[in-house]
């Protein structure tokens, strides 16, 4: 049978209260009798219930993230660096991957609130000022992650994805490719926002084009049947470099055109991705990309979360890393 404070606070002679005051503010106590009370729960080997304590606070020692997708690598690091910055604070971090599924972001809100956790890290599927107002109004701190809002009434920690498109296609361009594809999602914001890039690069050099090539996810399964379906076309309709949203869709694009299609890589297509995850560099062609320092994103979000936390009339801080371009065999 467990041991409860009575248990703890009669073996001390001692009231309850007197026990609580030990256990949380012991600076209010007789040094003595803190010693005979930690005695007591030494002796009888007394556990706090500090699931319980915190329910009845009204608050827990954790706080949520969402991401998009958990099995992808660049989102594997964002939430190693949010887990070891909270980790610091002794807080614990739940983690949700709402696949792109709006429902199942949703779902992952409404249950981060049953647990009562202090805020949540949220990389949204979609964001628009209706979106942003709920969440807003849900009473529940939010920081964006991986993700900005334009009217900035909720804080962000994110990368400048429209210069990253822009560094990845104007190095391309700069390598006299001319016929440019896209591969991605465009529905998700972030990769929209890299497609505006490529496309202020494009503008910037006569007669270059850009083909957009949808996909409906950011996996390598995703990616390798845009690759087959550009090997199976005429070597004149081809584009002769391709920009992928991620470097997940730039591996399947590598596998599907150069491996199981007969494109040379970067002789016929050169090819650039984004995220710059480790495996970019070990790929039968290493993968140039545009690099995202995830794990230095999870821990910036946890610093704005608690930031906000600790003042939360405080206007919304937002935080944007910059890309960098990491120039490899698959463009030179």
């Amino acid at each position: 049978m467990a041991v409860s404070v009575k248990d703890v606070a009669a073996a001390a002679s001692v009231s309850v209260g007197t026990v609580s005051n030990v256990l949380n503010r012991p600076e209010k106590v007789a040094p003595e009798t803190v010693a005979r009370v930690q005695a007591a729960i030494g002796r009888l080997g007394f556990v706090r219930n500090d699931a319980a304590r915190q329910l009845r606070a009204g608050r827990s020692r954790s706080i949520g993230l969402i991401v998009l997708d958990s099995a992808n690598p660049f989102f594997a690091e964002v939430a190693r660096g949010a887990q070891e910055r909270a980790a610091d604070q002794g807080i614990s971090v739940l983690l949700g991957s709402s696949d792109q599924s709006p429902d199942r972001e949703n779902a992952y809100l409404d249950l981060f609130r049953e647990q009562r956790v202090n805020g949540v890290l949220l990389t949204p599927q979609l964001l628009d000022e209706a979106r942003a107002e709920t969440l807003i109004d849900a009473g529940l701190p939010v920081v964006l992650l991986d993700a900005e809002f334009d009217g900035g009434g909720l804080p962000s920690v994110a990368v400048d994805d429209v210069e990253g498109g822009h560094l990845a296609v104007a190095h391309l361009l700069a390598q006299g490719r001319r016929r440019v594809a896209f591969v991605g999602p465009t529905s998700i914001r972030q990769v929209a926002d890299r497609l505006e890039g490529a496309r202020r690069a494009l503008a910037e050099v006569a007669g270059a084009t850009l083909e957009v090539i949808e996909t409906d996810a950011l996996t390598v399964l995703d990616g390798r049947t845009a690759g087959e379906a550009i090997a199976g076309r005429a070597r004149n309709d081809r584009p002769d470099a391709v920009f992928c949203a991620n470097d997940l869709l730039a591996v399947g694009v590598l596998q599907g055109a150069a491996i199981l299609g007969s494109i040379r890589v970067p002789e016929e297509i050169a090819l650039v991705g984004y995220d710059d995850i480790e495996f970019a560099q070990s790929t039968v062609v290493p993968l140039s990309s545009v690099r995202q320092p995830a794990r230095a994103i999870g821990a910036a979000a946890v610093d704005v979360l608690f930031e906000r936390l600790d003042d939360p009339a405080s206007a919304p801080r937002h935080v944007r890393f910059r890309p960098e371009l990491v120039v490899r065999a698959s463009s030179r």
